[in-house]
């Protein structure tokens, strides 16, 4: 038996350049209004006149405390999700599977599975430490994933990957819990993990995780070029002139940090990841000169509107980022994978 799929549907590669503009404006229209509303809007209200004092550097009021105490955590959801949709977008070029997402691959797992175990055994929980930690538990869940997905016929399928990777998910999730059960200290150390969320944003993280993010980004950028080549096929983007397995690694390693950094900070988030490139696929084509920043600034207003969101539902009570955009990318994905048509002969 074969499992064979279809890809989706999708833009053509060349939009009008007008076009294209157009809605990279958009997308920074849409994060600006956002990060407004991520200031403005929690458990507590605030006007137009403390937000303005509060970014003046007054917090002479609650509400002007209140905005100041916000404005970390909107920049740290704008690099979280920005970080996330491009590293899901790399993902999906590298393995050309639509189902590929950081999370689903247990990318994120793996990197919560060695922060725990550097906390638990080694006592390891300094900014540094947890970061390192997280990026090569990413790399090492990333390379299971695909090594199992590669096995049998057919190769790395996209069905067989999602399948390894929800499997690698589940039994890095359950050791995660295994580890922390008998540990209550390290429990409470990395309780912040279990949900995915960026409340604890603080300027000294996210001073430390910025530039890292920076640069994995950029070197997704620089193999973008190179991306459009592999979505042509392995042997086509040979024939072009593609050095196929340089192109492959580099965007993965770029992917593998970036969702790395991410879950440092903010833990595991899913689905931002597989939701975001979709739709920038949608609106701007497969070109993924324009695709990685579009989708940059696509995942930055899904992570700040979950994070809006999350914090109006409940109140004074908040719903953690994670929960929402899980509520958000379950039905998603169930709608991609009746998309790819899986045909069984």
């Amino acid at each position: 038996m074969t499992v064979r799929t279809e890809p989706p549907d999708v833009a053509p590669l060349r939009r009008p350049a007008v076009v294209r503009a157009v809605l990279l404006f958009g997308g920074l229209v849409l994060v600006a209004l956002l990060v407004a509303a991520s200031v403005g809007l929690g458990v507590r209200s605030v006007s137009l006149s403390d937000i303005i004092a509060a970014l003046a550097g007054q917090q002479e009021t609650v509400a002007q405390a209140a905005v100041v105490a916000r404005v970390p955590r909107t920049v740290l959801a704008i690099l979280v999700g920005a970080a996330l949709a491009v590293s899901g977008m790399a993902m999906q070029a590298v393995t050309r599977n639509p189902l590929a997402d950081p999370g689903i691959f247990g990318v994120s797992s793996g990197a919560a599975l060695a922060v725990v175990i550097g906390i638990s055994f080694f006592g390891l929980s300094s900014p540094w430490s947890t970061m390192g930690l997280a990026v090569l538990g990413s790399a090492c869940a990333a390379v299971f994933v695909y090594t199992v997905g590669s096995l049998g016929r057919g190769g790395a399928t996209p069905l067989k990957l999602a399948l390894a990777g929800a499997a690698t998910t589940a039994a890095l999730e359950s050791l995660v819990s295994a580890l922390l059960l008998p540990r209550v200290e390290a429990m409470q150390i990395f309780r912040f993990w279990q949900i995915g969320g960026v409340g604890g944003a603080t300027w000294d993280r996210i001073a430390l995780v910025a530039p890292v993010i920076g640069i994995a980004a950029v070197i997704v950028v620089l193999t973008a070029p190179g991306m459009n080549s592999l979505a042509l096929g392995d042997d086509v983007a040979t024939a072009l002139g593609e050095r196929v397995a340089r192109t492959r690694a580099f965007a993965a390693i770029g992917a593998v940090i970036l969702c790395g950094a991410a879950t440092s900070v903010a833990g595991p988030i899913a689905f931002v990841g597989l939701v975001v490139p979709h739709l920038g696929r949608l609106l701007i084509g497969t070109d993924h000169r324009w695709l990685l920043p579009l989708s940059a600034l696509l995942g930055a207003a899904l992570l700040l509107a979950a994070d809006v969101v999350g914090r109006l539902v409940a109140r004074p009570e908040e719903v953690e980022v994670g929960v929402v955009t899980a509520l958000i990318g379950a039905p998603f994905f169930i709608w991609i994978v009746r998309r790819q048509r899986v045909r069984q002969l």
